[in-house]
């Protein structure tokens, strides 16, 4: 097999990345060896990977922060992927590290989130004995629920990254540190954005104080925060600490004129009680799920496969779900 493509593609990542980069030629590797691709390198391979997973195409059914809104132009949490992969992307150039690395981690990062959003974490976090956190289920899902049980063997770099997206241990490459900040800086202004469009608030509702220090639009926003982590940025990513004040400000305002406003979470309660109803029938009724998820209850037990089952459902799925179990099919239309 001719590998001069590839090898000329990491030939390449050490010509133009800066020596703190993580080079592909370098990546600790996988779970399950395997040959090298003859055109791909490592992570543009884990990129493509994902891409064509059945978990990243479900994304496009699931909440952001509005249960099933009726607008086509509401972000759902493939729209939020791929916004965080752009800024991730720009940050990542900029700062010459890389970036094949930086937008598989993007991709992949919230493969695991439930439906119905946190909410929906929060739900199956009560549910489970051993708790439920979207990161780790995200993991599990590219390490062990893609394929038909075999996983994507992903390189640890990947895997690393993902799971360290959002609390806990800051990830080993600067790739995936990049991928922590990115998150932040694209859900919180699109969130604003989503906000506007439902009536719920207005940019002027923004203290002007934020609006002045981080920008007065979305755009000038994400401008100046991603400007603020590439001028930061050194041996950790990281925004400078008058922008993350304001940041966290900011998201103080968006908790109380959004997170917990009764015009966007007022359905909440009904999709939490409707996961804890599916999962109540599935845990005592394991034979009843599809036959992957039986296989994980004999291998896992039986918690794990339910939520395995219940986290990778779509909000449409979830709610065929519930209809077919608790409502009489005269009912529905």
């Amino acid at each position: 097999m001719d590998n001069s493509i590839r090898l000329l593609a990491e030939k390449n990542e050490k010509n133009i990345l800066c020596d703190k980069a993580c080079f592909a030629s370098k990546s600790k590797g996988r779970a399950v060896d395997e040959p090298q691709d003859a055109v791909r390198t490592c992570f543009q391979r884990d990129r493509d990977r994902i891409i064509h997973s059945q978990s990243f195409r479900r994304l496009k059914h699931k909440t952001q922060v509005f249960l099933a809104p009726s607008g086509d132009h509401y972000r759902t949490r493939l729209t939020h992927t791929l916004e965080v992969s752009q800024i991730a992307r720009t940050i990542a150039r900029a700062l010459q590290l890389n970036e094949d690395l930086t937008e598989a981690i993007a991709l992949g990062h919230d493969l695991g989130h439930t439906p119905f959003g946190h909410a929906g974490e929060r739900a199956l976090d009560k549910l489970c004995e051993r708790g439920f956190k979207h990161y780790e289920q995200s993991v599990r899902v590219v390490d062990k629920l893609e394929k038909n049980g075999r996983g994507l063997n992903l390189t640890d770099e990947v895997k690393n990254g993902i799971l360290c997206h959002t609390k806990g241990e800051e990830a080993y490459t600067l790739e995936g540190q990049i991928i922590r900040i990115a998150d932040k800086i694209a859900y919180i202004n699109h969130d604003i954005d989503d906000a506007i469009r439902a009536g719920v608030m207005a940019e002027e509702d923004i203290p002007l104080s934020l609006r002045m220090q981080l920008g007065m639009t979305k755009s000038e926003r994400i401008n100046n925060m991603v400007l603020d982590v590439i001028h930061t940025s050194g041996d950790k990513i990281r925004m400078s600490d008058d922008f993350y004040t304001g940041f966290m400000e900011l998201h103080d305002f968006m908790f109380t004129a959004v997170y917990t406003n009764p015009v966007c979470k007022g359905e909440e309660g009904k999709a939490v009680d409707m996961l804890q109803r599916i999962y109540s029938y599935y845990i005592k009724h394991i034979d009843e799920m599809p036959e992957e998820f039986v296989k994980i209850a004999s291998e896992d037990g039986d918690e794990r496969a339910v939520c395995d089952y219940i986290a990778g459902m779509s909000d449409n799925y979830a709610l065929k779900v519930f209809n077919s179990l608790f409502v009489p099919m005269f009912w529905l239309d």
